[in-house]
C-alpha cells in the first residue's frame, strides 16, 4: 500500500472517538425523548377527559338528565367521535376503562395513568380534573 492511500484512512482511535461521540449525544437525546412521548400521552388522556366531559353534558341535556345522574359508557360514547380510539374502546391509552361518568362531575383520569404519568405532569397539569 503507497503512503497516500494509507493516509487517508480513519484509525482505530478515530473511530472510536466518533462511536463515542455519538453514543453521548444518544445519551443526552433519549431520555428527553422519552420524556416529551410521556408528555404527549398525558395531554392525550387531558384531551379524552375534556371530551369525556362534553360528551356526558351533550348526554344529559338531550335525554333531560338531571345533576348527579349517572350515566354509562355506551351512553357517553354515542356522544364522541366515531370509529376513535376513545369510542372504540371507551379507556384510555393504556387501556384502562374510563368508566361510567356522573352529570355535573368532572371525569377523572384512571389511576394507573395518573400514577404512569405524574413524573411529568403534576396536579396542575390535571387541572380541573383530578384521578380516581
Amino acid at each position: 500500500m503507497d503512503r497516500v492511500a494509507r493516509d487517508r484512512a480513519f484509525t482505530l482511535v478515530e473511530i472510536m472517538i466518533v462511536v463515542a461521540i455519538i453514543a453521548l449525544l444518544a445519551a443526552i437525546a433519549v431520555p428527553g425523548f422519552l420524556r416529551a412521548r410521556k408528555r404527549s400521552q398525558a395531554t392525550r388522556i387531558l384531551n379524552d377527559l375534556r371530551l369525556i366531559d362534553a360528551a356526558v353534558d351533550q348526554y344529559a341535556i338531550e335525554t333531560n338528565k338531571s345533576s348527579g345522574a349517572a350515566v354509562g359508557t355506551s351512553d357517553w360514547t354515542n356522544y364522541i367521535k366515531t370509529n376513535s380510539v376513545l369510542w372504540n374502546t371507551g379507556g384510555d391509552i393504556f387501556g384502562d376503562a374510563y368508566g361510567p361518568q356522573t352529570v355535573d362531575s368532572l371525569p377523572k383520569a384512571p389511576a394507573n395513568a395518573w400514577n404512569a404519568l405524574s413524573d411529568v405532569a403534576d396536579t396542575n397539569f390535571w387541572s380541573p380534573y383530578g384521578h380516581y
